[in-house]
């Protein structure tokens, strides 16, 4: 395994990989604006909706991709087994982190992170660039099963036998507020973990020391299995990558709540 996280300077001095623009924002403006007002040279745009989730359904808001039209898609942006991927966004990587767990899913050796993202790189003093690239053709192919994941009835069972992470704001999972989905509150038994708190005031992720304690007095020690999940599968997979960075395994729902409260048959929890 490679690392997981790379520096802005580290990216600078690094040849040969297939760099991904991953900025997305819930509700807009579209990540491609942004893309297309100043990127890091050489990198391709990577659509969150279309490139790293099939449509929305009773499968939730993000659902995983399927393997060919994931496949597809990553060959179109350049991506190939034995070239390394590097992901960004701007947003602490919360965006990026679902880019690294799909191409980690689906077999990718060598993806990683550029932490704190696209304000990380300005801060010191790399430049960016508007000039869109023309890909060559990737030969990724798409091996399902390279991460953990939880179906519904899975995380329900994890949420009392182990630690599930709730990776939304904590007034969402007090079921103070909703947002996005149709019914507030909690999967009974998760345990509230933001993901805004795996980070810094820079956006770069707290060292790996300081994430092992943070998830330590939520529950997570050695042996106690873990998972993570949130609106729609994307913050979660940023709860999975902090939780790797700390050293700790952790399976992802990846329909989260979206999925969780398409079926009114199952439980939900306030307070």
């Amino acid at each position: 395994m490679t690392s997981l996280l790379i520096t802005p300077e580290q990216l600078a001095e690094l040849r040969g990989a297939t760099v991904l623009d991953v900025r997305w924002r819930l509700g807009g403006p579209p990540g491609i604006d942004l893309y297309r007002e100043g990127h890091v040279e050489g990198a391709v745009f990577c659509d969150l909706n279309a490139d790293l989730a099939d449509p929305p359904g009773e499968a939730g808001r993000h659902p995983l991709p399927e393997p060919s039209a994931f496949q597809s898609a990553m060959r179109r942006l350049g991506v190939s087994d034995d070239r390394p991927v590097v992901v960004y966004d701007d947003t602490a990587s919360t965006a990026a982190a679902r880019a690294w767990w799909v191409l980690r899913y689906y077999g990718h050796r060598d993806v990683r992170v550029l932490d704190g993202g696209l304000p990380a790189w300005l801060a010191a003093g790399l430049p960016v660039t508007k000039d869109v690239p023309a890909p060559a053709e990737g030969d990724f192919t798409a091996r399902p099963g390279g991460m953990p994941m939880l179906t519904a009835d899975e995380a329900a069972a994890l949420a009392g036998e182990g630690v599930l992470l709730d990776a939304r704001a904590a007034e969402r999972y007090r079921g103070e507020v909703e947002p996005i989905d149709p019914v507030a509150g909690h999967v009974p038994g998760a345990v509230s973990a933001p993901t805004t708190e795996n980070v810094g005031p820079d956006g770069r992720f707290l060292a790996a020391e300081t994430l092992r304690h943070r998830f330590a007095g939520l529950g997570v020690t050695e042996g106690v299995r873990t998972g993570a999940y949130c609106g729609s599968g994307v913050t979660a997979a940023h709860e999975v990558l902090a939780l790797a960075v700390a050293g700790v395994p952790a399976a992802l729902y990846v329909g989260s709540w979206s999925h969780w409260v398409a079926d009114p048959s199952r439980p939900v929890a306030t307070g």
